[in-house]
């Protein structure tokens, strides 16, 4: 080789070396311990973290707070509160799997009751659990601000009225329909009224009635309406609303819901118009942090650094965002077994894999989470095992540390991938030391990416794209 060539060979294969080594995942990183949230209450008011967004009038903002803040009993510890939220986990993760299986047959068996079907268990909306996060919404005109649980899981949008049949100790006063100047019933005729999935009709005034029935036994009923939403200082008119008269169970502290999904009477379904059917939130870690986590609605939802994965489309359920997993990496390796065919719908609509806010613990069909499993301990076997925990069946005692080094772990969706933070597939589960591995198998097909593993990801449902998105470290 002369040695006019030698310096531009030299060039190239520098320029290759450092190209290929920026694309290679690392195996390790750093994990600063922390410990379990104690249990704290957070006033929901208007704080002031968002209000020096530069919002336009189709865009608003919201904080978003963990539902374990809202009303703590006094005697609650940070490990009854953790414990709290997975039997809360295992009870919604139960209904969403039960909802995906049966939802053939619950499509067939809806178009059979006809609208005089009212009495029927479950009649409207979707069977799952609590929601996990809330905010505070105008409700009405003039607006009466209450605590909403948000939930990208449900579509119906709900809160408790008076007067009361039945209602459920909540933070604010009930809802009184006949004060707000913008509250109209739905007749049992109108197109809102036929949307949902087996309508009821009162025989007193021949006004729509609704009916939402959630898997751990509780449910709401009352008449369906349209009223006036407000978000800080924007308001939103016509939005269809379950006023609620017979609620039991359901959100102790919250009003009500307001349904996130993608099915025909969620709120980003009625409402898309007016935000360019865009929004995102952005969950921050509660072990870590005691701002409130956000939502966004409208083109500032979006930042620039996302990655997309498109929406798949589930032909037997229309509320749940289904997207394509492809792989999952650990320790800058593909996992073998874990393939995107563990993760398809079938033609009966069961599996798939469905991101959710209201869902704690990542849910991975059983061979998928094996796999996933048997990599992680494999890369982790320098750190001190502990006896398994609950669902967790990979926990480690790292007390008397104060950071470790853990394999990576990278979720491949189709078009992007998800380099997750150390702190969320390791979490405290005690206060002695113990972290277990933030994932869990299922049997039911259905694969859910939980909140844990969304936390400091803004995630972002872009409905006018039929994509989904995820950037790291944009929660301000």
């Amino acid at each position: 080789m002369d040695g006019k060539r030698a310096p531009l060979f030299l060039c190239i294969f520098l320029y290759l070396s450092f190209s290929l080594s920026s694309t290679i995942a690392h195996p390790y990183q750093k994990f600063v311990l922390t410990s379990l949230p104690q249990p704290r209450t957070q006033a929901l008011y208007q704080s002031d973290q968002l209000q020096t967004l530069p919002l336009h009038d189709s865009e608003f903002a919201l904080d978003l707070r963990h539902v374990d803040n809202l009303s703590p009993a006094q005697d609650s510890t940070a490990e009854s509160l953790f414990n709290l939220r997975l039997r809360r986990d295992a009870v919604r993760v139960k209904s969403l799997s039960q909802l995906v299986s049966s939802a053939a047959q619950t499509n067939i068996s809806a178009r059979n009751r006809g609208a005089n079907g009212f009495s029927s268990s479950v009649i409207s909306g979707l069977a799952q659990g609590s929601g996990e996060y809330f905010t505070r919404i105008g409700v009405g005109t003039p607006a009466r601000y209450v605590y909403m649980v948000l939930d990208t899981g449900s579509d119906v949008v709900w809160i408790q009225c008076s007067p009361c049949r039945k209602c459920y100790r909540q933070s604010d006063p009930v809802f009184d329909p006949t004060k707000s100047t913008s509250f109209s019933g739905v007749s049992c005729s109108s197109t809102l009224c036929r949307r949902l999935d087996s309508p009821g009709c009162s025989n007193r005034n021949k006004k729509c009635l609704y009916q939402v029935s959630y898997g751990d036994g509780s449910f709401t009923v009352g008449e369906f309406s349209v009223e006036t939403l407000t978000f800080r200082k924007s308001r939103v008119k016509n939005i269809a609303l379950g006023c609620g008269h017979d609620n039991e169970g359901l959100f102790v502290g919250a009003a009500g819901l307001l349904g996130l999904g993608r099915g025909k009477l969620s709120f980003p379904t009625q409402a898309g118009r007016r935000f360019a059917k865009k929004f995102s939130y952005c969950l921050v870690d509660r072990t870590a942090s005691s701002k409130p986590s956000s939502m966004l609605f409208g083109e500032a939802a979006v930042p620039r650094t996302a990655v997309f994965t498109p929406l798949v489309t589930n032909p037997k359920l229309d509320t749940f965002y289904y997207v394509n997993l492809n792989g999952i990496s650990v320790g800058g390796a593909r996992v073998p077994g874990i393939t995107a065919k563990l993760f398809k719908i079938d033609s009966s609509g069961n599996g798939g894999v469905i991101v959710d806010s209201g869902t704690s613990v990542t849910r991975l069909t059983r061979p998928a989470y094996v796999a996933l499993r048997n990599a992680f301990r494999s890369g982790a076997s320098n750190l001190k095992r502990a006896p398994d925990f609950s669902l967790f069946d990979t926990c480690f005692d790292l007390s008397g540390r104060t950071e470790v080094k853990v394999p990576t772990v990278v979720l491949h969706f189709a078009g992007a991938d998800v380099s997750l933070p150390a702190s969320n597939y390791l979490i405290p589960v005690d206060s002695d030391g113990t972290f277990c591995f933030a994932f869990a198998g299922t049997t039911s097909g259905l694969s859910i990416i939980g909140n844990i593993q969304q936390q400091g990801f803004r995630v972002v449902f872009d409905l006018a794209a039929n994509r989904v998105g995820f950037a790291a470290n944009s929660c301000t």
